[in-house]
């Protein structure tokens, strides 16, 4: 047992030191408006002599690193607003380090679902919820939140830049990766299919997407990503009217063409499972 008790010690020792070598980037999308990279879900960051604005915050020891990307582009800038663009913990576990004392944005259900979690700190928890649209405005940009239908999990919202043509799509889009969908606190894999097509339809080519894992995207980018998650359901449907059971439909595997979307958190075995339960 001591031995076990070590190793796992080691293995979170090895885990944490490879995430603060993490390095956080930022790309600027228009003026004021940039999209940072780090070792959780990407931000959206609206920075300007009026402060700041930011979308999801990663994890807590990522705040030191984030706060100073922000001040790299204003000089002793302050977080004013925080969006949650739902309640996992690589969107919010920074809360309370990068935002404590800010307004803390998020659908009702994350609120709810955080203050449930003993070990969240109150200081990171929403400070105003809603379902349904609203409307911010920071440094002369204006925002439009919008809450959605269960999909990735029941508290998911998107953030349109509409002067901007960006659009945040939080877990509603892993970037040419399996999405993980979060079955067991109120995802599902219709709805998520039924979300993408809906913001498919309300973008253009020139539309700029910020997924919550992987590189600013485009139209294209999400269109290939809803084509896997309908052709990879189909094939798994297939199977299963065939009467196979999800370990041999797992056994057999999808089609080639999707072996590149397989990543370390959300296999080709795991899509499996998911889409068997849809």
């Amino acid at each position: 047992m001591k031995k076990v008790t070590v190793l796992l010690a080691l293995m979170l020792s090895a885990a944490v030191t490879a995430q603060d070598k993490v390095q956080v980037t930022s790309t600027e999308l228009a003026p004021h408006l940039y999209m940072i990279k780090g070792a959780g879900g990407n931000i959206a960051a609206v920075v300007g002599p009026q402060g700041a604005l930011v979308v999801d915050s990663q994890y807590e020891h990522m705040a030191p690193q984030i706060k100073a990307e922000l001040e790299s582009k204003q000089a002793g800038v302050q977080i004013k607003t925080l969006i949650n663009t739902h309640f996992h913990g690589d969107h919010v576990n920074g809360n309370a380090a990068l935002a404590s004392g800010a307004q803390i944005i998020a659908h009702t259900n994350v609120l709810t679902r955080l203050k449930a979690d003993s070990k969240f700190p109150v200081a990171g928890l929403p400070t105003e919820t809603f379902v349904g649209e609203k409307q911010l405005s920071l440094n002369g940009v204006d925002l439009q939140l919008v809450t959605m239908p269960v999909s990735h999990t029941d508290g998911d919202l998107v953030v349109w830049f509409k002067e901007a043509n960006v659009l945040h799509m939080g877990d509603l889009f892993f970037a040419d990766r399996f999405p993980f969908i979060d079955l067991k606190s109120g995802g599902s894999v219709a709805g998520y299919i039924s979300n993408v097509k809906l913001l498919l339809g309300q973008i253009d080519d020139k539309t700029r997407l910020i997924p919550g894992h992987g590189d600013l995207m485009d139209k294209a980018g999400l269109q290939r990503f809803l084509a896997m998650m309908e052709q990879t359901l189909a094939e798994v449907n297939a199977l299963k009217a065939e009467g196979n059971t999800e370990d041999q439909i797992v056994a057999q595997g999808l089609s080639a063409q999707w072996k590149s979307w397989s990543w370390n958190f959300i296999t080709e075995e795991r899509w499996i499972r998911t889409l068997f339960k849809a």
